[in-house]
């Protein structure tokens, strides 16, 4: 099953330039979808959205979340126990998992990942490296995989669905030196998930074809029409994905709709807006590890300075909720009666008077970095920019993309002054949220990206992920949250309601806030 000479090159053209609003046919049998690529395959050396919307259909892990609220259901595994003292864990593989090329997949594959997530050490390694040594990692028979963690890790099971399982021989046998098989995996396919990729289709950040494979262990008597061929394009706009939805050149944009863009495809005939409550938190993070925004009266200034009922019900209409924390609203572990900050300009000039007087200068002006192809990141900042002008603040707006953000946040020097995005549901435990953001051993990742020290926090997050029982944990992350809260590190604004234009053609749709409703094995594309 191979896309066509001439159906790559009709996608490419119809995807990628979105022309005028005309009626385009959409491509009879193939999905094509506008909301990112990776910037490489790899599922090991990445962890972000696009990615998860990647992972999620191309490969498959011990555990998956399902359904809103998000469900951990065994996956790859049938069944787990673990020691009462939380540090051994032993999983139960299903069997009849096979990889793309036809491999059993086994428990020595199951190793093989998580050891070599543990070798790269990037993103999601950021949750086992502290708790969990390669050599622990073991495979008593081909269907029993065995963990022993150095200590307790609380949020070890929910973590457990973001290593993707890859297909041990075939990475192994493409590794150059001493590179773990990352030059190639970088745009290859090595996974077992519902979709494989298509040879020769891929150029990263952009494109890649990929179509249903039949083999898949779930099987498909669930879906007994699947979507057997999916485009995935990048554009560089929202608004272009939304201008290729309307004219049916695409099929499902991204998930992050300005409210303008979600009013013109609920009057259109032709698409809809799939509106579904999640955990993504919208924030803007503040350096704290540099000036200016090592001063924490600057820092309230600006928190007071921010309009967030004027955001949030104005500019998109109600279409999100407000969230004074760090935390999504509901999880457990959320501080009770949290107020936050709230607009109130006169407040934000007391603490900028304050500021001055600590050696803040007006002349200096601040600069904010924005995601350039998600007009939302914008809205934001123009709203915070007219403001801060009436306090006498300059903050100039930088456009940028999330690529460079993510690699420039590496060190304070080189990070913004500030920068906006959102922290989606990799994973749901308070770790994914405030433990990888505030824990200052995490810093020089894009989560950690406020570089923030709080000696008394640190302690708190690091006994909170130490601890098993959640009824244990949940009071140290509310206080935890409580001390970021008045330390004020970021502009925290809203909780998502997740938005997505779909066409009318496309059936089966489902959410989960784990991926943002990117698991593609449900869908169906109508005639």
């Amino acid at each position: 099953m191979r896309l066509t000479r001439r159906e790559a090159a009709t996608l490419a053209f119809a995807a990628l330039v979105a022309g005028p609003m005309r009626g385009h046919a959409a491509t009879p049998g193939i999905l094509v979808r506008s909301d990112g690529q990776p910037v490489n395959l790899d599922p090991h050396q990445i962890f972000d959205v696009p990615m998860m919307g990647f992972a999620l259909n191309v490969y498959d892990g011990l555990y998956r979340y399902e359904n809103n609220p998000p469900e951990l259901k065994p996956w790859l595994a049938e069944s787990h126990t673990v020691s009462e003292d939380g540090l051994d864990w032993t999983f139960k593989l299903r069997g009849g998992a096979k990889f793309h090329d036809g491999a059993p997949l086994t428990a020595e594959d199951v190793v093989f990942s998580f050891r070599r997530v543990l070798a790269i050490g990037k993103a999601p390694a950021s949750a086992f490296l502290p708790i969990l040594k390669p050599e622990n990692v073991t495979a008593p028979d081909e269907t029993t995989v065995r963990f022993r963690l150095e200590k307790a890790y609380g949020p070890f099971l929910a973590a457990i669905p973001i290593v993707a399982i890859v297909n041990a021989k075939l990475v192994q046998a493409n590794v150059k030196g001493d590179d773990n098989g990352t030059a190639w995996l970088a745009t290859a396919d090595a996974g077992s998930g519902a979709y494989s990729v298509v040879a020769g289709s891929v150029t990263p950040s952009e494109k890649l074809d990929l179509e249903r494979f039949a083999g898949h262990f779930m099987g498909w008597s669930d879906n007994p029409s699947p979507i057997n061929k999916v485009a995935m394009r990048s554009v560089k706009e929202t608004s272009t994905g939304v201008l290729g939805l309307m004219n049916g050149s695409i099929d499902m944009t991204d998930s992050y709709l300005p409210t303008d863009q979600v009013e013109q495809i609920q009057a259109s005939k032709v698409a809809r807006v799939e509106k579904h409550p999640s955990m993504r938190t919208f924030i803007i993070r503040m350096n704290n590890g540099r000036a200016p925004f090592n001063n924490l009266n600057l820092r309230k200034a600006f928190a007071h300075a921010f309009n967030y009922d004027g955001f949030i019900n104005e500019i998109l209409k109600g279409y999100a909720d407000r969230d004074p924390t760090p935390l999504p609203n509901g999880i457990w572990g959320y501080p009770k009666g949290a107020q936050g900050y709230d607009y109130d300009l006169d407040k934000a000039r007391d603490y900028l008077k304050k500021a001055q007087a600590e050696g803040f200068s007006l002349r200096t002006p601040v600069k904010i970095h924005i995601q350039s192809q998600l007009e939302q990141t914008n809205q934001a900042a123009q709203l915070f920019q007219s403001d801060l002008a009436s306090l006498g603040v300059r903050l100039q707006i930088v456009a940028d993309t999330w690529a460079n953000i993510s690699t420039n946040v590496a060190a304070a020097d080189s990070s913004p002054d500030m920068w906006i995005h959102w922290v989606s549901t990799y994973f749901v435990d308070p770790e994914n949220w405030i433990g990888q953001m505030y824990d200052s051993q995490f810093h020089g990742t894009w989560k950690a990206s406020s570089f923030y020290k709080n000696p008394k926090v640190d302690e708190l997050l690091r006994r909170a992920r130490g601890l098993v029982k959640q009824e244990e944990r949940a009071p140290l992350y509310e206080e935890a949250t409580k001390l970021i809260m008045a330390d004020c590190v970021d502009v925290w604004i809203y909780n998502t309601v997740e938005l997505r234009g779909v066409s009318n053609r496309v059936g089966g749709y489902r959410f989960c806030p784990v991926g943002g409703g990117g698991e593609m094995r449900w869908l169906q594309l109508k005639a």
